[in-house]
């Protein structure tokens, strides 16, 4: 039905039009997917039996000053609820919420309701168990207590983001990963961690994590300073992890890639930008040993044409470099990049301020090439082009 392209204003629009097309903008297949994002602020009785006529079934609340008992008793079979950014939403008002249990909901977001503490947590484990995807990005009073009550209940779990959940530690990564079974049996089908910012996690978490959640796919691990080279060691043989994000990781040299580079990981992703100890050897790592990746992140780090050249004959997959602010790459580096990286599709070269326009033109010569982000780069007066 063509009215399943249209926005969702468009979808309102045409059903004024006529009671024929009224009836037709009805059908659920219109609505198929669609996310309801709501203003609640006071009662209007014809909301949510129109949502469920039309088959919404994700809501995202955009103000909340109704209590949230509301949504859940007017959308008894909703699939997703989005209450990021929520701030005054609290333990209690999510506890008048989940009374009982909601087996249809499989996402919810709860992203910077920074009010929301483990007694939350210990609701959503009790009547969320279908829950596949758990948004607690900056809820900074979560703490351990939390992930073991999630460990215990939440065992259908795929993505879990725990960004900024500054009270987290090993002993919390440890109840996910199912190392204390007499208390929780774990979320062992987790797919998607983002642990991002979680300072107080070390090498041990890590441990954990390659023991316990032998399911996991992407990991983020960016700005948590905590975690050292000796930690690579036990992520190099997770068989099933394709992306793995450590910017910012202050710990992070060359010695922590050669450990991944050494293990059997079949890493399609790997983003060490900012890590200040990587350099040029890092990259003959890569070469030898994670040279099946598509994207490869290096922003700032102490790279150098000659880092560029041990690594660029062997990654013949890479799709995307990021390359921004490595301030000794020259156009003798793009010229490496543009005779051997032919199906590079994106590149950042942001801050780069030692490449010339000759360099440039190379580049731009890719076959593949759909993105050039540049930046800071300038050309100097005698490269200018009228």
């Amino acid at each position: 039905m063509i009215f399943s392209y249209m926005d969702v204003r468009d979808k309102g629009r045409v059903a004024q039009v006529c009671i024929a097309w009224r009836d037709a903008s009805y059908h659920k297949s219109v609505w198929r997917g669609v996310e309801a994002k709501l203003h609640l602020r006071r009662a209007n009785p014809s909301l949510f039996p129109s949502l469920q006529a039309r088959g919404i079934r994700r809501v995202q609340i955009l103000s909340l000053r109704r209590s949230l008992s509301y949504v859940i008793q007017g959308m008894p079979n909703i699939e997703s609820l989005n209450l990021s950014g929520c701030y005054n939403l609290t333990d209690n008002g999510l506890g008048h919420a989940f009374v009982q249990e909601i087996p249809s909901l499989r996402v919810l977001n709860l992203s910077l309701c920074k009010q929301i503490t483990d007694s939350s947590l210990g609701r959503i484990a009790q009547y969320l168990k279908n829950l596949e995807v758990l948004e607690l990005g900056g809820c900074s009073n979560i703490t351990n207590t939390g992930l073991l009550l999630i460990a215990w209940g939440l065992h259908r779990l795929k993505s879990l983001n725990l960004r900024s959940c500054r009270h987290v530690s090993d002993v919390g990564i440890g109840h996910l990963a199912g190392m204390t079974r007499s208390a929780a049996e774990g979320c062992l089908n987790l797919e998607y961690l983002t642990l991002q910012d979680c300072q107080k996690l070390t090498d041990l978490s890590l441990k954990h994590i390659s023991k316990g959640l032998t399911k996991l796919r992407v990991l983020n691990l960016s700005f948590c300073g905590g975690i050292s080279d000796a930690g690579m060691i036990h992520l190099s043989h997770m068989a099933s992890l394709w992306s793995l994000n450590l910017r910012s990781c202050d710990n992070i040299s060359d010695t922590g890639t050669m450990h991944l580079a050494m293990g059997t990981l079949r890493l399609s992703g790997l983003d060490v930008s900012f890590c200040d100890k990587i350099g040029d050897q890092t990259l003959a790592y890569i070469a030898q040993g994670l040279y099946q990746l598509k994207s490869l992140s290096l922003c700032s780090c102490h790279i150098s044409d000659d880092g560029i050249n041990r690594m660029v004959r062997q990654m013949h997959e890479l799709r995307t470099l990021n390359i921004g602010q490595c301030v000794r790459i020259t156009d003798k580096g793009l010229e490496l990049i543009a005779d051997h990286l032919t199906q590079l599709a994106g590149i950042d070269l942001y801050g780069c301020t030692k490449i010339t326009k000759r360099g440039l033109e190379r580049i731009t010569q890719l076959p593949c090439l759909k993105v050039l982000n540049l930046g800071l780069w300038q050309m100097t007066e005698s490269e200018k082009v009228r």
